[in-house]
């Protein structure tokens, strides 16, 4: 299987070159030429494997190029007890009747990047011995909290690379900055960027490609690649626990084999729905996608119109991993629905960085309705979840998650359809903890991050991980804050150029 470019579809690269690039030199995103099928009884037998042999199953429908004994190196170091808290790596919880939560968050990381970035360090060196790299790698990282952090944690002092985060100053939770601006590692650097993520993000991706920089990378055997879901290594691993989580439902007769089920994502960047998307195609059983928004609406807007429009107030919410006004993954999805027509996608995307909006046409409008489903909740409106979930079934939510759950609350009310769902729960609520404690004792919290801790801990029930624990005593190692035009400078003084 070869990999194209959604702006160019004559670009024809292994999965390798795919994943040590991260992103085309058109600017455009890697997407394989064709969506691998997968059978039911494949999926049924998925159900008595682990879930590291599960991840190396579906993974050979995608990297073709890897050996076997590749893919079950990278599966079995990453998808192990000693990095994620459980032995299942991925939980499933039954909420409500025909409603699950898939808990993404139990990784060193506590949030559902880690299903990803456990792997991709071993994904990226490995493509990088397969099609002889001898440069040191440079992962350049915009994050709106959880990508920051899970990336950190994965590329901490991983020979042959170098990373650099950046994430907005006032639009992390105090956790989650915690977590990063703490990080072990000599090859790590973490920044604040005046700005959203958005900023950083754009950043990034004018930092990849600028020719002066990559001139100066050349001379000095360097080369960029990225640890954002715009990199197909970051997000081939995402399609495989919506793949794993339906073998688990069938394997314990929660459903029977080929019954459909719909699949709830709260999500900004658009990836994670987007590997749901990939399941789909591949022949996963899926009634619906539905995408659940905070008040950034923006994906909700553009599923339910068709037009794409940036150009509105920009919200900091409390489900900080979600507010996004450009959702990087949407040009995939476009791409694959537009019959891989790469001017479309390039006329779209010119727009959208010219005018900051597109309208897509009424045939596309037609199937985004046919898959998907959209929705999106308030801050006020996710408290008042967390709080009612709490309280009626003993389950605590993170504020991501549980815009997931409203969301899907108000489609089965307007829809009336019964049909057994995933919900993708996507981090802790440890990292959230001012915002969840708020919600379920109706006041804000007058205490340090840790007491916070420790009084989610008695109402919860939950294990605090230790990964969060511990940093109560770590020292802060990157307090560094920089606006948007100081980016570029910072990476080539941090890369010593």
């Amino acid at each position: 299987m070869y990999y194209k470019s959604t702006r160019d579809s004559s670009v024809k690269i292994t999965s390798a070159e795919a994943i040590v690039q991260g992103i085309s030199k058109d600017g455009g995103l890697f997407v394989p030429s064709e969506i691998p099928s997968i059978t039911m009884d494949e999926i049924v037998k998925l159900g008595d494997m682990s879930y590291s042999e599960r991840a190396a199953y579906i993974f050979s429908k995608y990297l073709t190029d890897f050996t076997d004994a590749e893919i079950r190196y990278c599966t079995d170091n990453a998808y192990t007890s000693k990095n994620f808290a459980t032995e299942n790596i991925a939980e499933i919880s039954h909420l409500f009747d025909g409603t699950y939560i898939l808990e993404l968050w139990h990784g060193p990381t506590c949030a559902f990047k880690d299903m990803a970035l456990q792997i991709l360090p071993y994904l990226l060196t490995t493509s990088a011995k397969k099609i002889n790299i001898d440069k040191k790698i440079v992962i350049l990282v915009a994050t709106s909290g959880d990508t920051g952090k899970a990336a950190l944690e994965g590329f901490a002092d991983v020979p042959g690379t170098q990373i650099m985060v950046f994430y907005p100053e006032d639009g992390v939770s105090p956790m989650q900055k915690r977590q990063m601006t703490t990080q072990d590692g000599e090859n790590v650097a973490v920044c604040a960027l005046k700005g959203n993520f958005d900023d950083c993000q754009t950043g990034v991706k004018q930092i990849f490609g600028n020719a002066e920089i990559a001139a100066k990378l050349e001379e000095n055997k360097l080369m960029f690649s990225s640890a954002n879901s715009i990199n197909w290594g970051r997000l081939a691993p995402q399609i495989i626990y919506y793949i794993s989580a339906y073998a688990t439902l069938v394997k314990d007769e929660e459903i029977k084999a080929g019954d459909k089920i719909n699949v709830v994502v709260p999500t900004g960047n658009f990836g994670n729905i987007l590997a749901a998307y990939y399941a789909k195609n591949m022949g996963l059983p899926v009634n619906k996608l539905i995408c659940a928004s905070n008040t950034n609406k923006v994906l909700t807007d553009f599923i339910n119109t068709g037009v794409y429009d940036r150009n509105r107030d920009f919200v900091t919410t409390i489900s900080p991993s979600m507010d996004i006004l450009i959702s990087s993954n949407l040009e995939r999805l476009l791409y694959l629905m537009c019959g891989q027509n790469d001017a479309q996608i390039r006329e779209w995307f010119g727009s959208l960085a010219k005018t900051g909006r597109y309208e897509v046409t009424d045939d596309i409008k037609a199937k985004l309705k046919a898959d998907f489903a959209a929705g999106f909740c308030t801050d006020d409106e996710t408290k008042a979840e967390i709080k009612k979930i709490y309280d009626k079934y003993s389950y605590t939510l993170d504020t991501h998650s549980a815009v997931a759950v409203k969301v899907y609350e108000d489609y089965k009310a307007a829809t009336g359809d019964d049909t057994k769902t995933v919900i993708a729960s996507t981090a802790s609520p440890y990292k959230f903890s001012a915002s969840v404690l708020e919600a379920i004792d109706g006041k804000k919290p007058e205490m340090d991050e840790y007491a916070m801790i420790d009084r989610l801990n008695e109402l919860s029930g939950y294990e605090i991980p230790e990964s969060l624990a511990a940093l109560k005593t770590k020292p802060v190692r990157f307090s560094g804050v920089i606006t948007k035009e100081e980016q570029k400078d910072y990476v080539l003084k941090e890369l010593g150029l």
